[in-house]
């Protein structure tokens, strides 16, 4: 991958180095040093693949001469202290090829420094690490003196600046990224990550065996040792300075590919980041006092959380942007264009079922918003692909992205819309060209992986223009790269449809371990494969990748015709098996005669016959970064591929190299992946999003190996790869609110300063609102929400899910969507129905006085009134319905929105739970916690019901009317209290020592990433 490096040091006598003697070096060349008469030959030293002295305007023609110009540097200074020339030295990102980078390094000396007067020494060189991976980086060596016509004047002390280097620095992340854009290579370089320093968590470790000895011991060393270990401590310091200098530095960094952090993530970034424990000391209090740091608040597992105030307003504008988009209705598509990409579709032999029906209806509606959470392997490109018909025949433009190459190609491949990098297209946008407009829909597959900064910006852009965007994805495969868990976040406020009904896999039981691991029941799944005899364990890790490595073989040759992939969790491993696959091949004779080549990531063999892996994106070849094919021709200077959707591409291997073995490939590289048969090998990496990709790839077998030295039971293969590392976002936590620590940490205590300065900053709470308006339009003998005052309670008023929506064992309607139905009504359905249009009545009262309303929650007089003769009409159909209805809201201001749109779903489960926590008030401590207990074990065999019958958007529902019941018992010690000796009724067999309510949420594996302690 692409990584971020750029130094900038001084080549000075005053440490006994020679600019004539530096230059030959970098250059591999013989210069000859007339200063102290001697020549330095490094005309054997390879890898420097370009070489060229750039000259300002003006400068004398002769110093494209290297040996005249850096002998004229030595003559001009004459003091035995003199800096004789400045060194920038940067890493070319590894993607590209040999042309781009040099054309690309060129391009930033030239508008950098040449253009400045400086002239530049530029040589590129194209060598390996000592780990054999690809090092492309370059060195200029340049001048410090103004020049003319004449030759050298006085120095420009500017060039000196600390400004300027940090100038050079964010330039050159912008000119890299720019061409890896241009060039649809999924791979970014960030100069404020500071992740191309070479630092490590252990500092020690990144400078070598031999330089941590010279460190600890002080004995003197050889040149490079000394001087790796200098400039490790050298770069540690300076990064220390630069956040002492300006802490949001650090929080830009922690929060590049996490939302939040911990005290404890503090101190390790300050280690890496710092030299000697007085700045280390310096720089956790820094970033601890640091203007923009956030108090969240604690985690599930009694941590303190924190984030950035950026953060905070990405999040904010990702979800203005989304709730803007969800309340826009003008890309409907009408049921005579709907039905006619459905029979279309139908004569191709495609029909859908009736959960892709939903998800058609769903994203073709009038919203700017859809939202569609499907499993691996449920057909959501086929859904995708007669979407893109009924929009097309309603005159909208379809376009679709993705985080990667090969998902956008697979997107295209599956849905037959045209597809591009999500990098590519904010390229585009960032020229001017292929913006979207009203008339766009936008489809993003794989959803799940974009970052929260990547989609807030897309999103933004839509909403701005009138586009609509789909999202499609499943939060549980693999989790995003860079911050956050957007996706995620947008589906639990908005809603959307969910596709569970799985479809890759030929077998009902495969089927069924699918949805086991798309909902975290692993261990479950392994144990159906394990029934089947796909569970291989071995005595060690080289032995169970020998078995595996043996099964594919007598796989490939007894069914040559299926498609079949190894999978692991790291390159390593992954070189290894391609070796061993290799091996196999060529002792059966399928390979042909065997060439050597140089490609991006070292030497390799290839023959006719071999199986490859594109590593690049290459609009050019129509390749993508993981495509698959099996070697046609190859020879030392060109290769011809027969790709996997049976296109023969040649190339030269000079101007494309990013190719290598494709027997096996990371997870990582196969989401989105389907082939017929699929090995897996498991390492202590891996975890539930790992296993559930890994696991859900093939259609007919999957066969599991690992060996006894990474698990020592299979209970521990179990539990390793049960392991949940869900991403969160700053806006699960609920604890602490934002506006006013931001306020807090700047001194603003007056309540007037709050409401003026804060408000522009972070925008007031939700909740803030309802409280007030609440709080306003309370008479004094009204019961507070949750609670029941001057009236006895009643026990399970309205305490059925069924009196207001759906049922758990029906599911959710589909994102609020009203179906008509000629069948007659009876007097039950009808009862609920209208519990249906009240609740919906007075969450759209809520919602149109919140939307309009003052700072305290009043509307118009007008709104108020509506406000209450919506209690009242709720009140007639569902007696405390409308309190039960505002305490849910006062918990969970998302829900009032949600419920106006029509979908009920989520707060027909919470008026439940607060039923139920009204009804329990006054009644004996016992019999409340038997109620508890009933209605626990009553939703966990609903829950099973539903899960063994496939209806997995019931299942989820189900599943967070427990989380709500676990969440609860924070608030009722007492309640908690009592349930502590009824933990195995309850379903807890082992004591973890959790609260309650946290164990609750880890045993039946609810509530995660939400802040329930695990």
């Amino acid at each position: 991958m692409a990584i971020y490096h750029l130094h900038v040091k001084v080549i000075g006598r005053k440490a006994g180095s020679s600019a004539v003697a530096s230059a030959a070096y970098r250059s591999a060349s013989r210069l000859r040093d007339e200063r102290i008469e001697r020549s330095h030959d490094f005309s054997a030293k390879r890898g420097v693949v370009h070489s060229e002295v750039m000259l300002p305007e003006d400068a004398p023609e002769a110093w494209r001469d290297r040996e005249r110009l850096w002998n004229d540097v030595e003559a001009f200074e004459v003091r035995k202290d003199a800096q004789l020339a400045r060194e920038v030295e940067f890493a070319l990102p590894r993607e590209l090829s040999q042309a781009q980078g040099i054309e690309l390094a060129r391009g930033f000396v030239q508008v950098e420094f040449v253009s400045k007067g400086m002239v530049a020494d530029l040589n590129v060189h194209w060598d390996r690490a000592e780990d054999g991976s690809p090092n492309p980086h370059a060195h200029v060596m340049l001048t410090m003196r103004a020049v003319d016509g004449n030759g050298f004047g006085a120095k420009v002390r500017d060039w000196n600046a600390t400004q300027m280097v940090e100038r050079w620095r964010e330039r050159w992340a912008e000119l890299a990224n720019e061409c890896l854009a241009e060039l649809d290579i999924d791979a970014r370089i960030d100069h404020r990550s500071l992740e191309a320093q070479g630092i490590a968590l252990e500092p020690q470790t990144q400078i070598g065996a031999p330089a941590q000895r010279i460190e600890s011991s002080g004995l003197a060393a050889g040149d490079s040792e000394a001087d790796r270990a200098e400039l490790h401590r050298e770069i540690a310091r300076n990064n220390g300075a630069r956040i002492l200098a300006d802490p949001s530095v650090a929080l830009d960094a922690m929060t590049h590919q996490q939302s939040t952090f911990t005290r404890k993530d503090i101190a390790k970034f300050a280690h890496r980041h710092s030299d000697g424990m007085e700045q280390f000391n310096e720089v956790v209090a820094a970033i601890g006092n640091a203007p923009d740091l956030i108090e969240l608040g604690k985690d599930g597992r009694g941590e303190d959380r924190f984030t950035s105030q950026q953060m905070i307003e990405t999040e904010q504008r990702l979800h203005r942007a989304a709730e803007h988009m969800d309340g826009e209705e003008r890309h409907a598509v009408s049921n005579v264009h709907r039905e006619a990409a459905l029979a279309r579709a139908a004569q191709r032999g495609l029909v859908l079922s009736g959960e892709q029906t939903d998800a058609l209806a769903h994203i073709t509606d009038g919203r700017g918003l859809g939202v569609i959470v499907g499993f691996a392997g449920t057909g959501k490109s086929a859904m995708l692909g007669v979407a893109r018909q009924a929009w097309a025949a309603a005159g909208y433009e379809v376009r679709g992205a993705a985080l990667s190459g090969i998902a956008a190609e697979n997107l295209e491949g599956g849905s037959g819309i045209s597809s591009r990098t999500i990098a590519s297209m904010e390229h585009s946008w960032g020229q001017g060209r292929d913006l979207l407009t009203t008339r766009d829909v936008l489809v993003i597959d794989e959803a799940g992986m974009v970052g929260t900064r990547q989609l807030e910006r897309v999103l933004s852009h839509a909403a701005e223009v009138g586009a609509k965007v789909v999202l499609v994805g499943d939060p549980q495969q693999l989790q995003a790269i860079e911050a956050g868990a957007a996706f995620r976040s947008i589906h639990e406020r908005h809603g959307g449809v969910e596709i569970g009904q799985v479809r890759r896999q030929r077998e009902d039981w495969q089927r069924d371990a699918t949805r086991d691991l798309a909902t975290g029941r692993i261990g479950a799944a392994i144990s159906a494969y394990d029934a089947q005899g796909m569970v291989h364990e071995a005595a060690t890790r080289d032995q169970a990748r020998g078995e595996l490595v043996e099964r594919w073989d007598r796989d490939r040759q007894a069914e040559p015709e299926a498609s079949r992939i190894i999978l692991t969790h790291t390159n390593d491993e992954v070189r290894a098996l391609n070796r061993a696959a290799r091996e196999r091949m060529r002792a059966a004779g399928d390979l042909g005669d065997e060439v050597q080549v140089t490609v991006e990531r070292g030497p390799r063999t290839f023959a006719s016959g071999d199986r490859v892996m594109f590593l690049r994106n290459e609009r050019g070849l129509g390749v993508k970064n993981g495509t698959l094919g099996i070697v046609e021709e190859v020879s030392t200077q060109s290769m011809t591929v027969r790709t996997d959707d049976d296109r023969s591409v040649r190339f030269d291997l000079k101007d494309y190299a990013h190719i290598d073995h494709g027997y096996a490939a990371t997870i990582h590289k196969a989401q989105g992946m389907t082939v017929d048969r699929t090995h897996v090998l498991a390492t202590p990496g891996m975890d539930a999003h790992g296993s559930y990709v890994a696991l859900s790839r093939h259609r007919d077998t999957m066969d599991l190996h690992y060996g006894g030295d990474d698990f020592a039971t299979p209970e521990r293969l179990v539990r390793t790869l049960s392991r949940d590392r869900a991403k969160d976002m700053a806006s699960d936590y609920e604890q602490v609110d934002p506006a006013q620590h931001y306020a807090e940490r700047r001194g603003i205590t007056f309540r007037e300063r709050v409401v003026e300065i804060v408000r522009r900053v972070v925008p007031e709470k939700l909740r803030d609102r309802i409280g007030g308006l609440l709080d306003g339009l309370r008479s004094p003998g009204d019961a507070e929400p949750g609670q029941e005052r001057g009236r006895p309670a009643r026990e399970n008023v309205g305490a059925r899910i069924g009196d207001v929506g759906p049922t758990p064992e029906r599911g959710p309607s589909v994102s609020g969507a009203q179906r008509d139905t000629n069948l007659p009504v009876n007097p039950e359905a009808e009862m609920r129905r209208a519990r249906t249009q009240s609740l919906v009545r007075h969450a759209r009262a809520i919602d149109a006085i919140l939307s309009t309303g003052n700072t305290d929650g009043q509307g118009s007089p007008e709104q108020m009134q509506e406000l209450k003769d919506a209690r009242s009409a709720f009140e007639k159909v569902r007696p405390y319905g409308w309190r039960d209805a505002e305490a849910a809201y006062l918990k969970n201001p998302e829900l009032v929105r949600e419920a106006g749109a029509g979908r009920v779903s989520r707060i027909v489960l919470a008026l439940q739970l607060e039923t139920e926590i009204r009804a329990g008030m006054g009644i004996d401590p016992g019999r409340r916690a038997d109620r508890f207990v009933e209605r626990w074990q009553e939703l966990d065999r609903t829950s099973q019901r539903q899960y063994q019958a496939g209806d997995m958007s019931g299942y989820k529902l189900t599943r967070s009317a427990m989380s709500d019941m676990a969440k609860s018992l924070e608030r009722d010690p007492q309640l908690e209290s009592l349930l502590a000796n009824r933990k195995r009724e309850l379903g807890i067999d082992v004591d973890s020592g959790r609260r309650l309510g946290a164990e609750l949420a880890f045993s039946h594996g609810i509530g995660k990433g939400r802040g329930i302690g695990i």
